[in-house]
């Protein structure tokens, strides 16, 4: 008589466990910064003439996500023309991010120019895009991202300021 009684006592337990323990995801999105909402362009780099290669950035902060385009250049090629094209190309990427201190993190998917999903089978790199960044304000319009795979810092500057309107997801 016990057994059963003690069964549906741990049945129980474990169903109010189980739910007191898991939360909803919320089904818009959070606001991100305020200071990043906007579109965001780096126009050169330190000493960019005498570099072999390098990259440019464009940014756009809406809400938690971001969608940015990386241009690169090089005076060597190192791959097939078609996807180098004379040493200059473009890679796309977009995702959420997250700032906690001055670290902004960015973790996404490289994409195509139209933000649709890249085939593994194209040119340059495909699938998960995640970096980490130490952000500082420098002004209202100039923000440095330092990252931690990269020495050359992004100083990028506002183009364009938007402002967050939660969408649903």
């Amino acid at each position: 008589m016990q057994k059963p009684f003690v069964f549906r006592l741990s049945a129980f337990t474990f169903l109010l466990l189980a739910f007191f323990s898991c939360h909803r995801n919320p089904n818009t999105q959070t606001p991100g910064q305020s200071y990043l909402q906007g579109e965001w362009q780096q126009d050169s780099v330190t000493m960019q003439s005498q570099l072999v290669s390098y990259s440019l950035y464009r940014l756009k902060f809406s809400c938690d996500s971001f969608f940015m385009t990386i241009n690169s250049y090089s005076k060597v090629n190192t791959g097939s023309d078609s996807c180098m094209n004379s040493g200059r190309w473009a890679e796309y990427t977009k995702g959420t991010y997250e700032q906690k201190s001055d670290t902004l993190h960015l973790k996404g998917q490289f994409c195509n120019a139209d933000m649709t999903l890249k085939d593994d089978k194209g040119c340059f790199r495909s699938g998960d895009y995640e970096e980490y960044f130490k952000i500082s304000k420098k002004t209202d319009s100039l923000v440095q991202f330092a990252s931690t795979t990269n020495v050359i810092p992004i100083n990028a500057h506002l183009v364009k300021r938007t402002s967050c309107h939660p969408k649903p997801l």
